[in-house]
């Protein structure tokens, strides 16, 4: 038999795996219900604002396939989670999301912005806050991955969508008014292209661009591009451009567009009072259906050695002089 003595455990400490009686003992992050420290989820440098917006960093649990039962308040159906996604718009770049901020801080979801810009956006944070709305610091990669661009200027702001305008409803609204204009775009669909010419829509006073598809305008890199233009822009939408030309020349309106082979000189032309500007994509231009539809074209001449202007140009030379013209 032998006499070696086997090393006993000191009093009042039990293993890490089991109690003093025995049972075994559940991981800390499972009996906490909250992430251990080797959590992935808790990243370096991520803040999620001020005492009172933990609530924020839960997880909500996607609850589907489960016809019966209730839904607790940390569960959200996967279809009222998509209608949620599609109801938000990204803001990005320092300037879009101030004048976001100023203009309907209501609607700010969250933000995500790196540290070394965090102290110019130290109103918003305490507005989050205050809100019980979540702000995180982060880093660039992260950063380029929420706003799915590298050109997100340190900063991205998940907002509620602006509600969208129907080319009829702004038109009933605004029938006392006596100059107004607005831009119709056929097929124009390239986001900095919308955003420069929102962008020009704002600072010449311009409030509507008529469009098929107005949501194109809240995507991140329309309204950075568009630099806080779009808060002053609305797109409104129609179902077919032909018809909606129509009806805004039975409001008054006269129809234009350009043409880089003809039409009258934009600088020896005398703009309506009431007038709907109509642009095309640059590479095939305004459709036949469209362009049949104006009442004139406009030119704008140049040296002749390129065949015509960026889309965006164009609209903010045709929306310079009909200012110049109308608003002395």
């Amino acid at each position: 038999m032998s006499t070696e003595a086997k090393p006993r455990r000191p009093q009042g400490k039990p293993s890490a795996t089991t109690s003093s009686k025995g049972a075994q003992r559940k991981p800390e992050q499972a009996r906490h219900g909250k992430p251990g420290a080797g959590d992935a989820s808790q990243k370096p440098g991520t803040k999620e604002g001020y005492k009172g917006t933990q609530h924020s960093s839960k997880k909500l649990r996607v609850r589907a396939g489960k016809p019966e039962g209730k839904v607790s308040s940390n569960e959200i159906s996967s279809a009222t989670l998509k209608k949620h996604r599609q109801e938000e718009a990204k803001v990005q770049g320092e300037n879009a999301c101030r004048v976001c901020f100023s203009q309907r801080p209501k609607s700010v979801v969250k933000m995500y912005l790196e540290a070394s810009i965090a102290s110019k956006f130290a109103d918003i944070m305490k507005y989050l806050a205050a809100n019980k709305l979540a702000y995180h610091i982060v880093e660039n990669a992260e950063l380029e991955r929420i706003a799915g661009s590298e050109h997100h200027g340190g900063i991205v702001l998940i907002v509620k969508r602006k509600p969208e305008l129907t080319l009829a409803a702004y038109l009933t609204a605004n029938k006392h008014l006596q100059q107004d204009c607005l831009l119709a775009l056929d097929g124009v669909g390239n986001p900095h292209n919308l955003g420069a010419i929102t962008r020009s829509c704002a600072h010449f006073g311009v409030k509507g661009l008529i469009m098929t598809q107005p949501y194109l305008l809240q995507s991140g890199a329309a309204a950075r591009t568009a630099e806080g233009g779009v808060e002053f822009v609305d797109g409104l939408r129609c179902d077919n451009l032909s018809m909606a030309l129509q009806l805004c020349k039975q409001a008054g309106y006269s129809l234009v567009t350009t043409s880089s082979h003809g039409g009258v000189s934009l600088y020896q032309s005398k703009l309506s009072n009431k007038v709907v500007v109509v642009f095309g994509e640059e590479m095939s231009g305004v459709s036949s259906q469209v362009a049949n539809s104006t009442d004139v074209a406009l030119q704008i001449l140049g040296s002749g050695q390129v065949e015509s202007l960026n889309v965006s140009v164009a609209a903010s030379l045709i929306l310079g002089e009909w200012y110049r013209q109308h608003k002395k």
